[in-house]
């Protein structure tokens, strides 16, 4: 372990939400180390778009974080520019909006109650006519029954970000370390953790936090405090490069409903975005398969589909690939951020599916402010670890 002695905290999982937690904490001041099994960022990280979006959250505890998270994401970069420097900390931040469409009549109605209710709780959205869309988007379909602008949605490279997240946290003396596999706890005689297990080795520290993404629910059961976090596979197809084509975060009305909805079955719905270097990202699909890997030809199918119904143009467009990965899913769809009052010194951080980018800065923040005794960015009560709908009896 490179010589590693102890470390006030310990954060399991090196994706965007592990590395929010971990520079929040050493923000504060707490000696921070990172483990991860594989390389950082090297997962659900690695497999999203990046969205750091309001238009997709109803009303409610989700919002109100992403609400958080928007706020703080451009502090927290400058932050760490200030930090690491501008090199490191350049991680493709857009502040580019988004659009929600609705290319039928019969979603004009749950559009507009959507934004309706938006509004009420803080959110800027715009109503647009055809030619207003049109006008922003240039290349979108002409069947337009009604158009959403947000111009909070922004996009950030998920990987790139969680390494200047991971860059501050050694900055301030923390430590990092891939291809570490945590494999347990070490308690106290009153069950309080005092290290974390990592084959034959063991790391003191006071604390814990569960950011193992997908896998938090199994890692939860290894140590005897499960939480019903599970897999919830997404794919997306990026397509080659080419000249500026779509400005913003383009998606259809239904894609609310998909983000929402509890199935198991596939949930598909079109999302169309560029990226600074050319490509067209296209999604979204959400299905629980476990950790079945394949990709399915017509989830891939769907998605085209879907993509050109908003922009007919993309039908000349080759795809140059597609990639999927697992997201953690939490049967009532909201975050499990806090302490686990079954195991003293053990925190979560997990159950984001989707929206973990987006939601990282104040799930970092709210997790440092618990752990510090600090007023919360947001009231925690709605993540925290015992609600009846995540928290699990051992051996269930």
């Amino acid at each position: 372990m490179g010589g590693i002695e102890s470390a006030d905290v310990v954060v399991i999982g090196a994706g965007i939400i592990g590395a929010a937690c971990a520079e929040a904490l050493s923000a504060a001041g707490v000696r921070v180390l990172v483990l991860d099994r594989a390389a950082p960022a090297g997962a659900t990280t690695a497999s999203g778009e990046g969205n750091v979006l309001l238009s997709d959250k109803q009303p409610g505890p989700e919002l109100e974080l992403a609400k958080a998270s928007r706020r703080r994401w451009p502090q927290l970069l400058d932050e760490v520019r200030e930090l690491i420097g501008p090199d490191l900390a350049e991680v493709e931040w857009d502040p580019k909006g988004g659009l929600v469409v609705a290319t039928g009549a019969d979603e004009m109605g749950p559009l507009a109650a959507l934004t309706a209710a938006q509004r009420a709780a803080g959110v800027e959205v715009e109503d647009l006519d055809a030619g207003q869309a049109r006008e922003m988007e240039p290349h979108l379909t002409d069947q337009l029954a009604a158009v959403a602008h947000y111009p909070d949605d922004a996009q950030v490279q998920p990987v790139l970000a969680t390494a200047a997240l991971l860059a501050a946290v050694r900055a301030r003396g923390g430590e990092v370390h891939g291809g570490v596999r945590a494999d347990g706890l070490v308690t106290g005689r009153s069950g309080e953790v005092v290290g974390v297990r990592t084959g034959s080795d063991a790391i003191p520290c006071g604390a814990v936090v569960n950011a193992c993404g997908p896998w938090a629910g199994h890692f939860s059961e290894t140590i005897g405090a499960p939480i019903d976090v599970l897999p919830r596979r997404g794919v997306v197809l990026v397509t080659a490069p080419m000249p500026p084509f779509v400005r913003r975060k383009v998606y259809a009305a239904d894609y609310v409903d998909a983000v929402a909805s509890a199935e198991a079955d596939l949930q598909s719905s079109a999302v169309v975005e560029s990226t600074r270097s050319g490509t067209v990202l296209i999604g979204s699909s959400r299905q629980r398969v476990a950790f079945d890997d394949d990709l399915d030809v017509e989830v891939l199918r769907g998605l085209a589909r879907g993509a050109i119904r908003l922009f007919p143009g993309l039908a000349a467009v080759p795809v140059m690939r597609a990639y999927g990965g697992f997201r953690p899913y939490t049967p009532d769809r909201l975050p499990v951020i806090g302490a686990d009052a079954r195991v003293p010194g053990l925190w979560h951080a997990t159950g984001h599916e989707g929206a973990g980018v987006g939601l990282a800065a104040a799930t970092g923040l709210l997790l440092a402010d618990l752990y510090t005794g600090r007023e919360p960015v947001v009231d925690p009560g709605p993540f925290r670890v015992d609600r009846p709908e995540v928290a699990l009896e051992a051996g269930s």
